[in-house]
């Protein structure tokens, strides 16, 4: 499809751009997924329906450009990681492909763009952007010094949710932080799921995740995490009043992880892979629940 899009283009000129496609991950919009369900969510109850036409544009495409320069800082701060782990050492920085100042660059550009779609909000918005942007920056570094870089990643991708409640009600009541810890939890999850895959060499060069951390209880844990993510979902339909749509999404949800528990049963690296894919139906499922349930209220 890059290529396709890409192919008018003078040859330098193409691989160029491919390589900074590539780098911010636009070959692979499951990432952008997984943070654009949680602020969809957010949107939508914060608006109490269908929220307004200006926020949902502003935040759709400013999750792609916070996702973007979050992939770029990255492979950034992996790039003597990377050459050393199978799965990444392809990617443009550790290929050579692309240096490290081009990948500073594409993120400073990305942040740029996306503070100039946070000005046409208000704002409390704008504050609470400075924080997000020091989540993203920061992310990527975390796993040299603690085993719970996913904490911080949930943070940071969900850190549009109460940026979405002052955008559309210029208010954070308390089930934007249900919400908000929700994300934390599920982003916990996921990318748990997504460092399994990479444990072994993680362990080799050194690399700190929750999967490391979790060792062998790592499925159990998981199991326990989607158990509390759940619960505070039900919280957030409580404080919100929404009806029975939400509830069946929720244990539509419930089954969701139930096979994820049954992909990672044996710690195989592509099942793992695909339960992490996975969470993008679970994210779907939630947000047709909230619409619904908004709908019939």
């Amino acid at each position: 499809m890059l290529n396709w899009l890409l192919q008018k283009l003078p040859t330098w000129h193409r691989e160029k751009a491919l390589d900074y496609l590539v780098l911010t991950r636009m070959d692979r919009p499951i990432g952008a997924l997984l943070l654009l369900w949680p602020t969809w969510w957010a949107l939508w109850l914060a608006a109490g329906d269908f929220p307004p036409w200006k926020p949902l544009i502003i935040f759709t495409l400013g999750v792609f450009a916070m996702r973007a320069a979050g992939c770029a800082i990255n492979d950034y701060a992996d790039r003597k990681l990377d050459p050393q782990v199978a799965r990444t050492a392809g990617r443009p920085i550790a290929s050579g492909r692309v240096t490290p100042r081009e990948a500073l660059m594409v993120f400073a550009t990305l942040l740029v763009f996306a503070f100039v779609l946070v000005l046409f909000t208000n704002r409390l918005t704008i504050e609470l952007s400075f924080a997000g942007a020091a989540l993203a920056a920061i992310y990527p570094f975390t796993k040299r010094w603690t085993y719970l870089p996913q904490v911080v990643l949930g943070a940071a991708f969900g850190w549009s949710i109460p940026m979405a409640f002052t955008a559309v009600s210029h208010t954070m009541p308390p089930v934007a932080w249900l919400l908000f810890i929700g994300n934390i939890l599920w982003s916990v999850i996921y990318d748990t799921e997504y460092a399994m895959v990479d444990r072994d060499d993680d362990l080799k060069v050194g690399a700190k995740s929750t999967a490391v951390l979790f060792g062998d209880a790592d499925v159990p844990i998981l199991g326990m995490l989607m158990g509390t993510f759940l619960l505070a979902m039900l919280f957030v339909g409580q404080r919100a009043g929404l009806g029975w749509p939400y509830w069946l999404a929720l244990l539509i949800a419930a089954g969701l992880f139930g096979y994820q528990l049954w992909l990672i049963r044996d710690r195989i690296r592509e099942a793992c892979l695909t339960a992490f894919r996975h969470n993008n139906w679970l994210g779907l499922v939630v947000w047709i629940g909230i619409v619904l349930a908004l709908a019939v209220r």
